[in-house]
């Protein structure tokens, strides 16, 4: 079964397993998340649950998003969200508008994908940026992280497109896959994932299940 959730990035610890070897693990506040709107083939062409995370107070929505949720959800008290989100799944069915999507749609050994903004670098050279070998270190030489040849001087007689050079690196959507649940809470809407996840601390993230069986 597919399943989906949007999550916040607490940041990184370490918790020991049975058997006493120490695991990182990236901490997710996981939910909970509220669906908003079912969207469906006969109507929007295609399939996706309409979700959102976190709370902001209701005179900080403007008219047209206060109007949606009166449209969608149950009257005007509607509980307006910080983030609205689509999550792309094949089975909708299952969820209710109004409804609420938690932490424990999750178990521990579950397998995921995750999604989010990896952090910004800015600026950096082509040996950080797509890491590239240096020059010789050796006496004499003063040419040390320069990007080298940039092709040919004939034909084609240009730098290809592609080539790989500096520039901006980071923030841009990096997707880790077939990364294992350590453990879940979902009294406190918590989810431990073996290893790093991208993005800063209070970055969303979007877990789903893995594509990669």
């Amino acid at each position: 079964m597919e399943k989906a959730i949007l999550a916040k990035k607490i940041g990184m610890m370490q918790i020991f397993e049975e058997n006493g070897i120490v695991v990182p693990v990236t901490v997710l506040e996981a939910g909970p998340c509220t669906v908003v709107q079912k969207k469906t083939v006969e109507k929007d062409g295609y399939t996706a649950l309409q979700v959102g995370f976190g709370t902001i107070r209701p005179k900080q929505v403007n008219k047209p998003m206060r109007g949606h949720y009166e449209k969608h959800l149950d009257g005007a008290n509607a509980q307006p969200n910080r983030v609205l989100k689509e999550l792309k799944l094949d089975d909708i069915d299952k969820f209710e508008i109004g409804s609420e999507i938690k932490a424990d749609i999750f178990v521990a050994g579950d397998q995921v994908d995750i999604s989010g903004v990896s952090k910004g670098k800015g600026y950096q050279g082509a040996i950080k940026r797509h890491g590239l070998r240096t020059g010789p270190r050796t006496h004499g030489s003063k040419y040390h992280r320069g990007l080298g040849s940039m092709g040919p001087g004939t034909t084609p007689g240009k730098v290809r497109k592609g080539k790989k050079m500096p520039g901006h690196m980071g923030a841009e959507k990096v997707t880790v896959q077939n990364v294992e649940i350590v453990r879940t809470d979902a009294e406190k809407n918590l989810i431990l994932i073996r290893g790093a996840v991208p993005g800063v601390r209070g970055a969303l993230v979007v877990i789903k299940s893995t594509v990669k069986v």
